[in-house]
């Protein structure tokens, strides 16, 4: 097959068929629960393979695993770094199984396409000290950095995601039995015990900086505004912590999944069960909270290494 040039913006005619199955695949992602975020990545990447296929005379049911192979290897050619490519792979999966579900397609050519092996990276982990000097570094003076401190005083503390804090409600908590409720990835709720400093500064913000957030008499729920009073976006949230990180001196890859990390690892490091912090962080598989083992191996070995006569 010829190869067709690609980029992100990408405008040529996509074919009805696939028009169609892009359709399909985003209203099952919604039925789902999916995030808004994997929508809007998802419906780029295969919108992207639509103009690609139709460019190249391909309609959903013609596509064979040799063309998804091809175009992985396209991709890959051009640049694409092998998570970006995993995640490519990763969306015409999920749009061949809603046409195979739908009958529109006997078997999706992509179940067949493996995903490019990626390097295997350790998650950032903050030192107990490095989240002391972070925390305690927002002054919490000002209605915007009150909000701030109860933002990232309970990210660590429950080890949410940045899309989890953005869609938290009012009542969302529970301050009597200091615990707060998660709509986490795929609809899946759970209930995460909030330490007592996040309490104290999720009281303090909910007295007085939301009040003054608020904006007009409207029935805003969101538990953490903007400058205007609308929801925060998870952009909000990560431009933020990197503000409050620089103040702290803090260097390189401090993100809201740093903070989540640090959650996860400083549990372990504590005694706490894999099983227990897998309920926690709201990981579907145990083999996904499996990588904080991996995290305190590497501590140990480095630990080993610094102080061990003959290591």
């Amino acid at each position: 097959m010829k190869k067709t040039a690609m980029t992100a913006e990408d405008t040529r005619a996509t074919a009805p068929s696939w028009r169609a199955a892009l359709a399909l695949a985003d209203a099952d992602l919604r039925r789902r629960g999916a995030a808004e975020r994997t929508r809007r990545a998802y419906g780029g990447d295969l919108r992207q393979f639509a103009a690609w296929a139709s460019a190249a005379g391909l309609e959903p049911a013609t596509t064979t695993p040799r063309h998804v192979r091809r175009y992985a290897a396209v991709l890959s050619e051009r640049g694409d770094a092998p998570s970006t490519v995993a995640r490519k792979l990763a969306a015409l999966r999920s749009c061949f199984r809603s046409l195979r579900q739908s009958g529109q397609v006997a078997q999706s050519p992509a179940e067949l396409v493996p995903s490019p092996k990626r390097p295997r990276t350790l998650p950032r982990v903050m030192r107990a000290d490095e989240l002391a000097a972070l925390l305690d570094r927002i002054p919490a003076s000002t209605p915007l950095e009150q909000r701030d401190r109860a933002l990232f005083e309970l990210a660590y503390a429950c080890g949410l995601r940045a899309e989890e804090l953005v869609t938290l409600t009012c009542d969302s908590l529970d301050f009597d039995a200091e615990q707060v409720r998660v709509e986490g990835k795929g609809g899946r709720t759970r209930i995460v015990p909030v330490g007592e400093h996040a309490v104290a500064a999720l009281r303090a913000y909910l007295d007085r900086a939301r009040p003054a957030l608020v904006a007009g008499e409207g029935p805003e729920r969101a538990l953490f505004l903007s400058r205007s009073g609308r929801p925060l976006q998870t952009s909000d949230v990560r431009r933020r912590l990197r503000v409050w990180a620089r103040a702290a001196g803090l260097q390189g890859g401090i993100s809201p999944h740093a903070l989540r990390h640090s959650f996860a690892t400083h549990l372990l490091d504590g005694g706490a069960d894999l099983r227990a912090i897998q309920e926690l962080l709201g990981h579907s598989s145990i083999s996904t909270t499996q990588i904080y083992t991996r995290v305190e191996s590497a501590r140990l070995r480095t630990a080993y290494r610094a102080s061990h006569p003959r290591a």
